[in-house]
């Protein structure tokens, strides 16, 4: 589908053309993300991980430290200068993996983790709440593709376009977001009542602390395509071109 779209984008280019996502201004985030990725592990592993019974932790600990490390490297070489303009793609890359890492997945374990420290709870439990969270969190984001990709096609993200004046108007209201409403208010109250049923969680802090860490694992999901679409244009075209105003020229072709 995105083969076939116009090549304007220029609703997602806003951000870039701004400076606001610019490859400097994404150098000093990755600088930033490499404590905030220790914290967020250190607080996963010691802190949820002291006393939860979920099982699989030591594999999720290598796997994710493994992950972890990675990024923190990556993250140290692409926020130098020399190394992110020549590399403006795969810095963008790095950004969606660091932001998903620190927001959606190391909650989302956090929330867990939690959970398995309460008492009650078994490990057969904690394994369903997980298989059910995680397909809530592939709803949301099978929802939030289909309905960008459909907005797109539609050129809704088309500048000054008549589609795209109606489409700032409407999107205010709760009409655009409705299934996807829909889906979190089920996962929501799914989500309480196994905290309160199985595990006997009444304390109102706890459960919502608990529900937080996850719908943020969602939100992060929520946001997941339309980076992927920024993405998919910076490798389609010239990276210095889909961020300046004006027509974007596809990699490969002559012509404006």
């Amino acid at each position: 589908m995105l083969k076939e779209l116009k090549e304007d984008f220029a609703v997602l280019r806003g951000p870039l053309e701004s400076g606001r996502q610019s490859p400097t201004s994404f150098a000093a985030i990755l600088l930033l993300s490499v404590f905030l990725q220790s914290l967020s592990f250190v607080l996963t592993y010691v802190v949820a991980a002291d006393e939860t019974i979920f099982p699989y932790k030591d594999q999720m600990f290598v796997t994710h430290l493994v992950i972890t490390v990675l990024l923190i490297i990556l993250s140290v070489v692409y926020a130098i200068p020399a190394v992110f303009k020549k590399g403006e793609k795969f810095q963008y890359l790095l950004s969606i993996l660091v932001s998903q890492n620190i927001l959606g997945v190391s909650f989302y374990i956090c929330a867990l983790f939690f959970i398995g420290s309460e008492r009650g709870i078994t490990e057969q439990s904690l394994l369903q709440f997980t298989a059910v969270t995680l397909l809530f969190g592939l709803i949301v984001f099978i929802l939030t593709c289909v309905r960008f990709l459909i907005l797109l096609k539609k050129g809704a993200y088309r500048r000054d376009s008549s589609k795209d004046k109606l489409r700032s108007k409407y999107e205010r209201g709760i009409k655009k977001y409705l299934p996807i409403i829909i889906t979190g208010s089920l996962g929501v109250v799914f989500i309480l009542q196994f905290l309160i049923r199985s595990i006997g969680i009444y304390d109102l802090e706890t459960a919502f602390m608990m529900v937080l860490f996850i719908l943020l694992f969602c939100a992060m999901l929520f946001v997941l395509p339309e980076q992927l679409v920024i993405l998919y244009c910076k490798y389609r075209f010239d990276s210095f071109n889909f961020n300046q105003k004006g027509n974007l020229k596809p990699l490969g072709r002559k012509g404006a």
